[in-house]
Protein backbone atom coordinates (compact mmCIF):
# COMPACT_ATOMS: atom_id res chain seq x y z
CA UNK A 1 0.00 0.00 0.00
CA UNK A 2 1.39 3.40 -0.98
CA UNK A 3 1.73 5.95 1.87
CA UNK A 4 -0.29 8.57 0.00
CA UNK A 5 -3.48 9.20 -1.93
CA UNK A 6 -3.25 10.77 -5.38
CA UNK A 7 -6.09 12.15 -7.45
CA UNK A 8 -4.81 13.31 -10.81
CA UNK A 9 -6.21 16.50 -12.29
CA UNK A 10 -6.68 17.91 -15.77
CA UNK A 11 -4.80 21.18 -15.23
CA UNK A 12 -1.08 21.99 -14.64
CA UNK A 13 -1.70 22.48 -10.89
CA UNK A 14 -0.82 19.93 -8.21
CA UNK A 15 -1.71 20.48 -4.54
CA UNK A 16 0.58 18.63 -2.12
CA UNK A 17 -0.54 17.92 1.48
CA UNK A 18 2.37 16.23 3.27
CA UNK A 19 1.42 16.76 6.93
CA UNK A 20 -2.29 15.99 7.31
CA UNK A 21 -1.88 12.21 7.62
CA UNK A 22 -2.66 10.58 10.96
CA UNK A 23 -1.73 6.93 10.46
CA UNK A 24 1.01 5.57 12.73
CA UNK A 25 2.09 1.91 12.70
CA UNK A 26 1.33 0.22 16.01
CA UNK A 27 4.99 -0.65 16.62
CA UNK A 28 5.89 3.04 16.43
CA UNK A 29 2.88 4.39 18.34
CA UNK A 30 3.64 2.04 21.24
CA UNK A 31 6.88 3.96 21.84
CA UNK A 32 5.28 7.41 21.85
CA UNK A 33 4.72 9.47 24.96
CA UNK A 34 1.13 10.01 26.01
CA UNK A 35 1.23 13.57 24.65
CA UNK A 36 2.56 12.42 21.27
CA UNK A 37 -0.20 9.86 20.76
CA UNK A 38 -2.66 12.72 20.26
CA UNK A 39 -0.58 13.86 17.23
CA UNK A 40 -0.87 17.53 18.26
CA UNK A 41 1.40 18.89 15.52
CA UNK A 42 -0.63 17.50 12.63
CA UNK A 43 -1.73 19.86 9.84
CA UNK A 44 -5.28 19.01 10.85
CA UNK A 45 -7.99 18.90 8.17
CA UNK A 46 -5.84 20.51 5.45
CA UNK A 47 -6.82 17.84 2.91
CA UNK A 48 -10.47 18.58 3.69
CA UNK A 49 -9.89 22.32 3.49
CA UNK A 50 -8.54 21.98 -0.06
CA UNK A 51 -10.86 19.33 -1.46
CA UNK A 52 -12.32 22.03 -3.74
CA UNK A 53 -9.05 21.87 -5.68
CA UNK A 54 -10.48 18.84 -7.45
CA UNK A 55 -13.38 20.94 -8.71
CA UNK A 56 -10.82 23.24 -10.37
CA UNK A 57 -9.14 20.35 -12.15
CA UNK A 58 -6.09 20.39 -9.88
CA UNK A 59 -4.41 17.19 -8.75
CA UNK A 60 -4.26 16.38 -5.03
CA UNK A 61 -1.44 14.39 -3.43
CA UNK A 62 -1.95 13.75 0.28
CA UNK A 63 0.18 11.72 2.68
CA UNK A 64 -1.54 9.06 4.78
CA UNK A 65 0.97 8.81 7.64
CA UNK A 66 1.74 11.22 10.45
CA UNK A 67 4.68 13.57 10.27
CA UNK A 68 5.81 11.82 13.47
CA UNK A 69 6.54 8.71 11.41
CA UNK A 70 8.59 10.76 8.96
CA UNK A 71 8.53 14.39 7.89
CA UNK A 72 8.03 14.53 4.14
CA UNK A 73 8.95 18.22 4.11
CA UNK A 74 12.50 17.68 5.37
CA UNK A 75 15.74 16.97 3.53
CA UNK A 76 16.31 13.19 3.38
CA UNK A 77 19.91 13.67 4.51
CA UNK A 78 18.87 15.60 7.61
CA UNK A 79 20.05 19.04 6.48
CA UNK A 80 18.11 21.62 8.57
CA UNK A 81 15.61 23.87 6.83
CA UNK A 82 16.66 26.93 8.78
CA UNK A 83 20.36 26.77 9.78
CA UNK A 84 20.95 28.27 13.18
CA UNK A 85 17.30 28.01 14.20
CA UNK A 86 15.45 25.29 16.08
CA UNK A 87 14.44 22.59 13.57
CA UNK A 88 12.63 19.28 13.80
CA UNK A 89 14.25 16.24 12.23
CA UNK A 90 13.42 13.92 9.35
CA UNK A 91 12.08 11.54 12.00
CA UNK A 92 11.08 13.96 14.75
CA UNK A 93 12.03 13.20 18.35
CA UNK A 94 10.29 16.14 20.01
CA UNK A 95 6.93 17.86 19.89
CA UNK A 96 6.50 21.46 18.79
CA UNK A 97 6.16 22.43 22.45
CA UNK A 98 9.59 20.92 23.12
CA UNK A 99 8.34 17.85 24.95
CA UNK A 100 9.60 14.36 24.09
CA UNK A 101 7.90 12.44 21.30
CA UNK A 102 9.26 9.07 22.44
CA UNK A 103 9.53 7.38 25.80
CA UNK A 104 13.03 7.23 27.24
CA UNK A 105 15.34 5.15 25.08
CA UNK A 106 12.68 4.50 22.42
CA UNK A 107 13.66 7.04 19.74
CA UNK A 108 14.55 5.61 16.31
CA UNK A 109 18.18 4.85 15.59
CA UNK A 110 19.93 5.57 12.28
CA UNK A 111 18.91 2.24 10.75
CA UNK A 112 15.26 2.81 11.57
CA UNK A 113 15.37 6.32 10.15
CA UNK A 114 16.76 4.88 6.91
CA UNK A 115 14.05 2.23 6.81
CA UNK A 116 11.31 4.81 7.31
CA UNK A 117 12.82 7.01 4.64
CA UNK A 118 12.69 4.09 2.20
CA UNK A 119 9.16 3.08 3.17
CA UNK A 120 7.44 6.47 3.38
CA UNK A 121 9.57 9.40 2.22
CA UNK A 122 10.87 7.96 -1.04
CA UNK A 123 7.47 6.79 -2.42
CA UNK A 124 5.84 10.16 -1.74
CA UNK A 125 8.63 12.11 -3.38
CA UNK A 126 8.89 9.69 -6.29
CA UNK A 127 5.20 10.24 -7.00
CA UNK A 128 5.48 13.99 -6.52
CA UNK A 129 8.39 14.23 -8.94
CA UNK A 130 6.72 11.94 -11.46
CA UNK A 131 3.47 13.90 -11.35
CA UNK A 132 5.22 17.24 -11.85
CA UNK A 133 7.12 15.74 -14.76
CA UNK A 134 3.86 14.45 -16.25
CA UNK A 135 2.21 17.85 -15.89
CA UNK A 136 5.13 19.64 -17.47
CA UNK A 137 5.22 17.25 -20.41
CA UNK A 138 1.47 17.60 -20.92
CA UNK A 139 1.09 21.35 -20.41
CA UNK A 140 4.57 22.75 -20.95
CA UNK A 141 4.81 23.88 -17.32
CA UNK A 142 3.71 22.79 -13.84
CA UNK A 143 2.40 24.58 -10.75
CA UNK A 144 2.94 23.16 -7.26
CA UNK A 145 1.02 24.37 -4.22
CA UNK A 146 2.27 22.90 -0.95
CA UNK A 147 -0.48 23.18 1.67
CA UNK A 148 0.29 23.41 5.40
CA UNK A 149 -1.04 24.73 8.69
CA UNK A 150 0.25 25.27 12.22
CA UNK A 151 -0.88 26.67 15.56
CA UNK A 152 -0.84 30.43 15.59
CA UNK A 153 1.48 30.51 18.60
CA UNK A 154 4.49 28.18 18.77
CA UNK A 155 7.20 29.96 20.83
CA UNK A 156 9.76 27.31 19.92
CA UNK A 157 9.71 28.40 16.28
CA UNK A 158 8.53 32.01 16.20
CA UNK A 159 7.73 34.89 18.52
CA UNK A 160 4.24 36.24 19.02
CA UNK A 161 1.32 35.24 16.84
CA UNK A 162 1.76 33.97 13.29
CA UNK A 163 0.01 35.89 10.48
CA UNK A 164 -3.07 34.13 9.13
CA UNK A 165 -1.68 33.44 5.65
CA UNK A 166 2.01 32.76 5.11
CA UNK A 167 3.22 32.52 1.51
CA UNK A 168 6.65 30.99 0.96
CA UNK A 169 8.69 30.81 -2.22
CA UNK A 170 12.14 30.09 -0.84
CA UNK A 171 12.89 33.78 -0.55
CA UNK A 172 11.72 34.36 -4.12
CA UNK A 173 13.56 31.47 -5.75
CA UNK A 174 10.87 28.83 -6.27
CA UNK A 175 8.23 30.75 -8.26
CA UNK A 176 8.12 33.58 -10.75
CA UNK A 177 8.00 36.89 -8.81
CA UNK A 178 4.98 37.96 -10.85
CA UNK A 179 3.02 34.97 -9.54
CA UNK A 180 4.05 35.70 -5.96
CA UNK A 181 2.96 39.32 -6.31
CA UNK A 182 -0.45 38.33 -7.64
CA UNK A 183 -1.05 35.85 -4.84
CA UNK A 184 0.13 38.33 -2.23
CA UNK A 185 -2.13 41.11 -3.48
CA UNK A 186 -5.07 38.73 -3.57
CA UNK A 187 -4.53 37.68 0.04
CA UNK A 188 -3.82 41.19 1.29
CA UNK A 189 -6.97 42.49 -0.35
CA UNK A 190 -9.09 40.00 1.58
CA UNK A 191 -10.60 41.69 4.61
CA UNK A 192 -9.71 40.24 7.98
CA UNK A 193 -6.68 38.08 7.13
CA UNK A 194 -3.10 39.11 7.83
CA UNK A 195 -0.62 37.99 5.16
CA UNK A 196 3.16 37.49 5.24
CA UNK A 197 5.47 36.60 2.34
CA UNK A 198 8.73 34.72 2.90
CA UNK A 199 8.58 35.53 6.58
CA UNK A 200 9.06 32.83 9.22
CA UNK A 201 7.87 30.23 6.69
CA UNK A 202 9.77 30.58 3.44
CA UNK A 203 8.83 27.17 2.11
CA UNK A 204 10.12 23.82 3.25
CA UNK A 205 12.05 21.10 1.47
CA UNK A 206 9.26 20.36 -1.02
CA UNK A 207 8.94 23.93 -2.24
CA UNK A 208 12.69 24.45 -2.43
CA UNK A 209 13.42 21.07 -4.01
CA UNK A 210 10.86 21.19 -6.80
CA UNK A 211 10.39 24.88 -7.54
CA UNK A 212 12.43 25.74 -10.63
CA UNK A 213 10.94 28.72 -12.47
CA UNK A 214 13.59 28.66 -15.20
CA UNK A 215 12.49 25.11 -16.02
CA UNK A 216 8.79 25.99 -15.94
CA UNK A 217 7.98 24.58 -12.48
CA UNK A 218 6.64 27.14 -10.01
CA UNK A 219 6.23 26.11 -6.36
CA UNK A 220 4.43 28.01 -3.60
CA UNK A 221 3.95 27.00 0.02
CA UNK A 222 0.98 28.26 2.01
CA UNK A 223 1.22 27.97 5.80
CA UNK A 224 -2.11 28.76 7.43
CA UNK A 225 -2.58 29.71 11.04
CA UNK A 226 -4.93 27.01 12.27
CA UNK A 227 -7.07 29.55 14.08
CA UNK A 228 -8.42 30.55 10.66
CA UNK A 229 -10.39 27.32 10.22
CA UNK A 230 -10.33 25.09 13.32
CA UNK A 231 -10.06 24.82 17.09
CA UNK A 232 -6.36 24.73 17.93
CA UNK A 233 -6.96 22.79 21.16
CA UNK A 234 -7.91 19.10 21.50
CA UNK A 235 -9.81 17.47 19.91
CA UNK A 236 -8.74 19.84 17.11
CA UNK A 237 -12.22 20.19 15.66
CA UNK A 238 -12.87 21.59 12.19
CA UNK A 239 -14.79 24.86 12.51
CA UNK A 240 -17.36 24.95 9.72
CA UNK A 241 -18.08 28.66 10.09
CA UNK A 242 -14.42 29.69 9.99
CA UNK A 243 -13.59 27.26 7.20
CA UNK A 244 -16.51 28.40 5.07
CA UNK A 245 -15.17 31.94 5.31
CA UNK A 246 -11.61 30.92 4.41
CA UNK A 247 -12.23 28.38 1.66
CA UNK A 248 -13.40 30.86 -0.99
CA UNK A 249 -10.11 32.73 -0.61
CA UNK A 250 -8.08 29.52 -0.89
CA UNK A 251 -10.07 28.56 -3.95
CA UNK A 252 -9.34 31.96 -5.46
CA UNK A 253 -5.62 31.51 -4.73
CA UNK A 254 -5.60 28.27 -6.70
CA UNK A 255 -7.64 29.88 -9.50
CA UNK A 256 -5.16 32.78 -9.59
CA UNK A 257 -2.28 30.35 -10.03
CA UNK A 258 -4.05 28.69 -12.94
CA UNK A 259 -4.96 32.03 -14.53
CA UNK A 260 -1.41 33.29 -14.21
CA UNK A 261 0.04 30.12 -15.71
CA UNK A 262 -2.34 30.21 -18.65
CA UNK A 263 -1.42 33.82 -19.42
CA UNK A 264 2.31 33.35 -19.04
CA UNK A 265 2.53 30.19 -21.12
CA UNK A 266 -0.28 30.97 -23.53
CA UNK A 267 -2.21 27.80 -22.78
Amino acid sequence: MQPFHLTRGSTPLLVSVPHAGIEVPDAIAARFTEAARALPDTDWHVDRLYDMALELGAGLLAATHSRYVIDLNRDPDGTPLYPGADNTELCPTSLFDGGPLYRDGAAPDADEVTARRDAYWKPYHAMLAAELDRLKRKHGYALLYDAHSIRGQVPRFFEGTLPDLNIGTGGGKTADPALTIRLTLLCQDTHGYETAVNGRFKGGYITRRYGDPAAGIHAVQMELAQSTYMDEDPPYAYDEEKADRLRPLLRRVLEKMLEWGARKYGR
